[in-house]
């Protein structure tokens, strides 16, 4: 267990049965009346965002989740196929289950898979990563990293955003919370 006056940002607790998470949270004291915290949990299942106040030194239950190191081995059909590093066991995970952040992922990347009750909740996939353009219009001598942006085919797949000086097999590093070009490699 583990008091509302202990919220953090990032906090997993579980409420009606489910895992949320703390985004945001603020102790208010009143100038009349007992304290309270207002939050907002993320529901870490499904990622429905709620409001909630509790009072102050209510206590909710904390969230015990379990994070195993995978490693991405092949794909099969739909499913990408991980093999878990300490039991090398493979558990095959759709990339629903992953979110958008599965279109960076590459054969031999480490994740962190996240499990609450032997359930998977979320795959951790790095913040950054290096990919290789396979398509995009080539660079014109001239152009610079501040004169604009086209759109790029990355070897997973997915589509970016880069400057115009990127080129048909560039390594370049890719920001997987917001899908932003962050550099060359």
């Amino acid at each position: 267990m583990i008091s509302t006056n202990d919220f953090r940002t990032g906090l997993t607790i579980e409420l009606d049965g489910t895992v949320w998470r703390v985004v945001d949270f603020l102790h208010v004291k009143p100038g009349k009346g007992s304290a309270f915290v207002r939050t907002k949990l993320k529901n870490v299942q499904n990622g429905n965002v709620m409001e909630r106040t509790f009072r102050a030194d209510e206590t909710v239950p904390k969230a015990t989740l379990e994070k195993r190191s995978m490693q991405h081995t092949y794909k099969e059909g739909d499913e990408l196929v991980f093999m878990d590093m300490e039991s090398f066991e493979e558990v095959r995970i759709t990339p629903d289950q992953i979110g958008d952040s599965a279109k960076y992922i590459t054969e031999g990347m480490e994740v962190n898979a996240v499990y609450w009750e032997g359930n998977l909740l979320e795959v951790e996939v790095p913040q950054t990563v290096v990919l290789e353009v396979t398509d995009t219009d080539p660079g014109v001598k001239g152009d610079t990293a501040t004169g604009g942006s086209k759109p790029a085919t990355l070897e997973t797949g997915a589509q970016v955003s880069v400057p115009l000086f990127i080129s048909v097999g560039e390594r370049i590093r890719i920001d997987t919370r917001d899908g932003s070009y962050t550099g060359r490699e």
